[in-house]
């Protein structure tokens, strides 16, 4: 009977322990990683003491999106192929002293005005201003200290679809802009694998202000290959030629029989290196603002990058005006990615959406003019998916 017993006893612990590994072989299935929310982890600490945090969004497909307050930066996009694997879609740094070295804009949040301000002047109502001259004689992407390097207050939004508020007060003076700007950035990561991003500002003073993201992408995954193989499509039949200083003419170009003529899809690298075109030597290849078609305000589609390889496809949906398409000219090989990757010219490209560059001096484009009591409101959203 005393044998029996324990015999009993042994069956019933080893019965719990199946159940026990059953039941956390089951918890370890149900993907931690496939449910939706948001994480956060110190990223690194500022040379003035402060210290900036990275935060992890993800949705319950498996996409995650990382970005950083310091600079709004969106650090990491991982998406899957048509086979489904989920790899790096940006151009990034692994950590925070290399974003504050010297980043050339790899996922930064642009502001007070994002692209070119002609010598760095502008006047408004009767009153002129003087902003630091950064690039070739222009203002570009808001100045030396730009919203890019600054850090901003941030709120997680957990949920299906998590998200991301940054929230920044420029001050009236800084970099030369008039007005105390409030400024809110959210990112979102919709269910749909969609990171969208919704920028609202308000000023005390009459201000000009033109945000967007400088994130660089390549679809190729990691990436294995430049950006000169992707398929690009643009929704704009004409595009801003620039001067030598890269200041929009004031003329708005049909893009029809030039190597700016994206209306159906094209190979980056098919016309890039036209040397018959003086916009594309004065941009070193595509550094240039499209006028996307249909009405300014209501969402609609401005480009489409198609990768073969990968299958990957992004779309690009945004309110604004116009895009500027950047194709990496001026990478150098000096910026080193994470596992020592040189990111090198062409490695990738940028769809900025914006209002034109230097509308402050050019009464014919869109105004770009900010007042109290009115409310500065853009959307934009970067789509993926595979075919």
């Amino acid at each position: 009977m005393k044998i029996l017993t324990q015999l009993v006893a042994v069956a019933l612990l080893t019965g719990c322990f199946l159940m026990t590994s059953c039941s956390s072989t089951s918890k370890n299935t149900t993907d931690d990683s496939q449910k939706a929310g948001i994480e956060k982890a110190a990223f690194g600490q500022l040379p003035d003491g402060q210290t900036a945090d990275l935060y992890t969004l993800r949705n319950a497909a498996g996409m995650t999106a990382q970005i950083t307050n310091y600079g709004g930066i969106v650090v990491s996009l991982l998406t899957p192929d048509k086979a489904g694997k989920f790899e790096e879609v940006t151009l990034r740094f692994d950590s925070l002293a290399t974003y504050v070295k010297g980043n050339p804009f790899f996922g930064a949040l642009v502001g007070r005005y994002g692209n070119r301000i002609a010598k760095g002047k502008f006047t408004l109502d009767g009153k002129p201003y003087s902003l630091l001259v950064n690039n070739m004689g222009n203002h570009l992407h808001g100045g030396k200290i730009g919203f890019d390097k600054v850090l901003w207050a941030a709120t997680p939004v957990d949920g299906e679809e998590p998200a991301l508020k940054l929230a920044y007060t420029s001050k009236d003076g800084e970099e030369g802009y008039p007005g105390n700007l409030a400024v809110e950035v959210t990112y979102t990561l919709t269910k749909d694998n969609a990171l969208k991003i919704d920028y609202q500002a308000t000023t005390d003073k009459p201000t000009v202000v033109n945000l967007t993201n400088h994130t660089y992408f390549n679809l190729t995954g990691g990436p294995k290959r430049d950006i000169l193989d992707h398929v690009v499509t643009l929704n704009a039949d004409r595009f801003l030629p620039v001067d030598k200083t890269m200041i929009p003419t004031g003329e708005l170009k049909p893009v029809a029989g030039t190597a700016f003529d994206f209306t159906k899809p094209e190979v980056v690298g098919a016309r890039i290196n036209d040397s018959s075109d003086v916009q594309i030597k004065y941009g070193k290849g595509y550094d240039h603002c499209w006028i996307i078609n249909g009405p300014s305000d209501s969402l609609r589609l401005a480009a489409t990058v198609y990768e073969p390889t990968s299958g990957r496809v992004m779309e690009v949906l945004t309110t604004e005006p116009a895009v500027q398409f950047y194709t990496s000219n001026n990478m150098s090989g000096k910026a080193v990615g994470p596992g020592g990757i040189v990111y090198k010219k062409r490695d990738a490209l940028c769809l900025e959406t914006q209002h034109y560059p230097d509308s402050p001096n050019q009464s014919s484009f869109p105004t770009t003019v900010l007042r109290p009591g009115k409310t500065y409101k853009t959307t934009t959203e970067y789509r993926f998916s595979t075919k």
